[in-house]
This record gives structure tokens, C-alpha cells and sequence, in this order.
């Protein structure tokens, strides 16, 4: 079986787009995918889209999607959306009766979502924003080729553009106070942790601990079961009476947390001498 990068759509979106560089008014160089190519070259720059690729790596590329802010999910959004029109056109080739294909819109209010985290985060001009309006399907569209397709393809041909415009009125998202992700007491107490270092720790700081955690634990923070595989690890830990601290690899998350919290009990004499 062939291996993809990241799927079958990206594979051949990718390649097209490399095929037909040299012919920027030709069928296949506005053709959809190659155009969903264009649109991330667009926002993140030829090299963080094509060197993923070259070098097969996944991750880098997922890396590279969420430089301006974009989170994993919205990340694998996009893989989702871009695959699913891909699937359906080629169903659609095989069928005599077309069907509709829903991601066409999706995939472009994905894409408006990543460019507008750019707008927010690290500020455009408006030469960038008719740059990259002008690749969306848009009844206003400069190529022929995509302004035909949006009218042949799109419910509402104005959508696209409607929703560009409502993303272009944000100013910034307001910052929603996240909440600690407590893994469990328990659990910190078998790293030396107290309820009151926990208590005196930031979000982040929290978050790196949780990290070093489920590291050092050899548990996969995006797995599903993970909270279930580190309440199993821990039990089983409690029962064999194992030392944290040596050949478990648990040094090095003894150490980060030491860091930590010799730095909370600075803040606290410092913030004693002064007030």
C-alpha cells in the first residue's frame, strides 16, 4: 500500500501545485486543491508548505500550520476537510450523477480561519489581504477558470466572501482564562509535588509538568485512554513500591520540578521583602 503524505489529497494537491508552478493561467494551477496549496503558501510561505513534504515530515508541517496561533485540531480540521473533497470528486468522476461537494465551502472557511489568526497575531497590509482574497472563489475572482467553478460548485456563490468579510471586522479574540488541568493529586504527590505547589504553579507551568508527566510515564498526551493509562501506571507504581527516582526515568521530571518550585519560593521572599 502506498504512503501518503498525510493522505492521498494532500499528496496530490502538493504535486500539482509543483507540476504547474510554470503555467500560473493554466487548468490545473486553478484547479481546487492546487489552489487550497496556494492559499497555505500564501499565509506560511513556499518553504514551510513544500519542505514538510519533500522530507515526508508530518509533524514539521503541523508545526509549521500553527506558528500564528492555529491549535492542532483546527490543524487536522483542515487534513479532514481538504481529504473529504478530494474523496468525493473522485466518486464523482466514476458517477454519471454528480454530487454536491460540501467541503468546498468548508475548506476555504478553513483556510479564511488560519489566514485571519496571520491578521490578528502578526498584522497584514491591505495589498496582503486582496493577495490572498483573490485566491478564494468569489464572484469578484480574477481567474475565469475559479470564477466559473464557484458558480458551478457553491450554493451561495457569495458565502466564501461574505465570510471572509466578517473574519476580516475581528480585532483580536479575547483571551479565555483556561482553567489548570489537575491530573489528579495523587499523581503529583508521587512526584514530590504538594497541593500547595500546585496551587502557587500557572497554567503553563502546570502544563509542562503534565507534559514531563505523561513523558517520563511513556504515555502519549494525544492518546484517547491516556487519563485511563495514567491511573493504571500510577497503580501499578503504588503496588511495586517503585523508587521515582532512579532507572524509572523520572530523574529528569524530579529536576524540571525543582526548577519550578525553587522559582515560586523566590517569587513569594521577593515578593515579601517588597511589600
Amino acid at each position: 500500500m502506498k504512503s501518503y503524505f498525510i493522505n492521498e489529497a494532500f499528496e496530490k494537491a502538493i504535486t500539482d501545485y509543483l507540476k504547474s508552478e510554470d503555467a500560473p493561467e493554466g487548468i490545473l494551477y486553478n484547479s481546487f486543491l492546487v489552489v487550497v496549496i496556494r492559499m497555505l503558501v500564501n499565509i506560511y510561505g513556499e518553504l514551510d508548505i513544500i519542505n514538510p513534504f519533500e522530507v515526508k515530515n508530518e509533524n514539521a508541517f503541523d508545526d509549521n500550520l500553527m506558528k500564528f496561533g492555529a491549535t492542532i485540531e483546527k490543524v487536522d480540521e483542515l487534513k479532514r476537510l481538504v481529504d473529504g473533497f478530494y474523496n468525493i470528486e473522485k466518486r464523482n468522476k466514476k458517477s454519471i450523477k454528480k454530487e454536491t461537494n460540501c467541503y468546498f465551502i468548508s475548506v476555504q472557511k478553513c483556510l479564511i480561519d488560519l489566514y485571519t489568526l496571520k491578521r490578528i497575531n502578526y498584522g497584514l497590509t491591505q495589498s496582503d489581504h486582496k493577495e490572498f482574497y483573490d485566491l478564494l472563489y468569489t464572484p469578484g475572482c480574477s481567474n475565469a477558470l475559479r470564477l466559473s467553478y464557484n458558480y458551478l460548485n457553491a450554493d451561495d456563490i457569495y458565502e466564501v466572501a461574505e465570510y471572509f468579510k466578517e473574519c476580516m471586522k475581528q480585532d483580536g479574540k479575547k483571551e479565555e482564562k483556561k482553567e489548570k488541568n489537575i491530573l489528579g493529586f495523587d499523581v503529583y504527590k508521587m512526584f514530590n509535588l504538594s497541593v500547595a505547589d500546585i496551587s502557587k504553579l500557572s497554567v503553563q507551568e502546570l502544563d509542562k509538568i503534565n507534559s514531563e508527566i505523561y513523558a517520563s510515564l511513556d504515555i502519549k498526551e494525544n492518546a484517547i485512554n491516556k487519563d485511563y493509562l495514567l491511573k493504571e501506571k500510577i497503580n501499578r507504581i503504588k503496588l511495586q513500591n517503585e523508587p521515582l527516582t532512579t532507572g524509572n526515568g523520572y530523574v529528569d521530571i524530579l529536576l524540571v520540578m525543582s526548577v519550578i518550585v525553587t522559582s515560586i519560593m523566590v517569587v513569594v521572599i521577593v515578593g515579601t521583602l517588597v511589600f
